[in-house]
């Protein structure tokens, strides 16, 4: 991967940007989505060039040459864009959203659907996507109706003043002693099927009483919407929103992609420092209340939590630490065998199972890191469905199949979690030191370089008394 490429493609995510007032709402009436199709390393690279010539929009990216592209283009670009591809043979390209809008309008939930839940005391389903009160009432409907199976938890408020919710599962007599699973949602706004598939694996496991086997030795930890501010906001205002809500001090730009926020190789490849760029830091670590919260909690359960999985969108992945550069943890063999297991229970979707920075890109700041920094064995992030031809707008009649499809995978997960940690320790899981594997692999695509860290300061508790706490290691 060329200097040149990693420079242009940091260009791309830093310009390109659909920009409206304050409020107004964003319309993609007429814009299109194109997936084209490299077939070299120079086809790739002269994509590139033209997106930033054209100020164009790269919507998915891959550092594998010969993987599609998938381009935001608006009508004025339509026509100069058909003549530029054409100068090269090699590159082909389709429309996949003849108009963006109209894909948007038919993905939005209707105020009259009819629901096909049967519980009438929440207004939640898998046939739709829905707003954020919808989805906390579901978490209070939840907490309100199985008091001896689930807790909420309200572990801080966003920059606008909305709560961050946890829900915790457990069928234990002392919730909190176990091995837990820790499952996260909606960190980048605009992927709405994040929220869905969190909300599905909640009412899973509370209400389908074939599903208490995974309740059986594991506790369970989800927070559907990380990011509530920016998920609102994609309802009301713009749907291809990513990042958070927060002002910043220096731009007249909102928002830090609350994944480049967190504190572990925070600032480095896969970043920007332009508060207007969709991957913007943050001015440092755990600069938004979303994050930090977050942090805070993760890290007071760091010793029970022994697998984090995050829920993005899209391209079907399976990502493994590191992201923040091409870097294997030295237990990467074992991480890697438990996401091959967990996605071979996939049927309807195929996921590529690798390194983040190695199969997709580098990014740094990212949760996944950050967790298996803090000493959590199991950390992935999922991309979830489809694979571009609708992308972030993926239609409501998928949400079921996406759910159902990826459910099955905790069961491999909560099985592996209850295995490991059965023989309990009072040891402490330490952090775990990295390695790189041979120079085999590529340069990351994105060369912004490492700034200061700084570290954040999470909130824990001290108890002189015994606990107990799972090291879960595991070979």
């Amino acid at each position: 991967m060329s200097l040149l490429f990693a420079i242009a493609l940091s260009c791309v995510f830093v310009t390109s940007q659909v920009m409206a007032e304050e409020g107004e709402v964003v319309s993609y009436d007429g814009f299109q989505v194109w997936k084209i199709q490299p077939s070299s390393g120079e086809d790739q690279q002269f994509i590139l060039n033209i997106i930033a010539l054209f100020d164009l929009e790269l919507l998915s990216e891959s550092r594998l040459a010969r993987d599609p592209m998938d381009v935001l283009v608006p009508p004025r670009s339509q026509t100069k864009l058909k003549f530029k591809l054409a100068e090269r043979n090699e590159i082909s390209y389709v429309v996949v959203i003849s108009n963006l809008q109209t894909a948007i309008d038919n993905q939005k939930t209707s105020p009259n659907r009819i629901t096909s839940n049967s519980k009438a005391a929440y207004n939640m389903d898998w046939i739709s996507y829905h707003r954020l009160i919808d989805i906390y009432d579901f978490m209070t409907y939840m907490n309100k109706t199985y008091p001896k199976l689930v807790q909420l938890t309200k572990i801080g408020t966003s920059y606008e003043n909305r709560p961050l919710f946890v829900l915790r599962i457990s069928n234990s007599s002392s919730p909190g002693t176990r091995p837990a699973i820790w499952i996260d949602g909606g960190i980048h706004a605009r992927e709405w099927i994040s929220p869905a598939v969190a909300t599905y694996i909640i009412q899973q496991l509370v209400e389908v009483p074939a599903n208490a086997k995974l309740l059986a030795n594991v506790d369970w930890y989800i927070m559907p919407v990380m990011n509530p501010d920016g998920y609102e906001y994609t309802h009301t205002t713009d749907r291809l929103w990513r990042k958070t809500r927060s002002m910043s001090s220096t731009s007249s730009c909102r928002g830090v992609d609350a994944n480049r926020n967190f504190g572990y190789k925070w600032g480095g490849l896969g970043t920007s420092t332009d508060p207007c760029a969709d991957i913007y830091r943050g001015p440092k670590a755990f600069s938004e209340p979303e994050t930090l919260a977050t942090s805070n909690f993760i890290s007071s359960k760091k010793n029970q939590i022994n697998l984090y999985v995050t829920l993005h969108s899209y391209g079907q992945y399976a990502l493994l630490p590191y992201g923040y550069d091409v870097v294997y943890p030295p237990d990467y063999n074992d991480i890697l065998a438990l996401a091959k297991d967990a996605t071979s229970k996939f049927v309807k979707y195929k996921y590529t199972v690798g390194n983040t920075a190695a199969v997709l890109y580098a990014a740094s700041g990212v949760s996944s890191d950050w967790a298996k920094s803090i000493g959590i064995r199991y950390s992935y992030g999922f991309e979830m469905p489809d694979k571009g031809f609708n992308g972030f707008i993926l239609p409501p009649s998928d949400i079921l199949p996406v759910c159902q499809d990826f459910f099955p995978a905790f069961e491999v997960f909560a099985n592996k979690v209850a295995t490991c940690c059965s023989a309990a320790t009072t040891t402490t899981a330490k952090p775990l030191t990295s390695t790189t594997r041979p120079a085999t692999t590529t340069k990351p695509l994105t060369t912004t370089r490492p700034a200061t860290t700084t570290k954040p300061k999470p909130t824990t508790t001290t108890s002189k008394r015994t606990t107990t706490k799972c090291s879960c290691i595991c070979g």
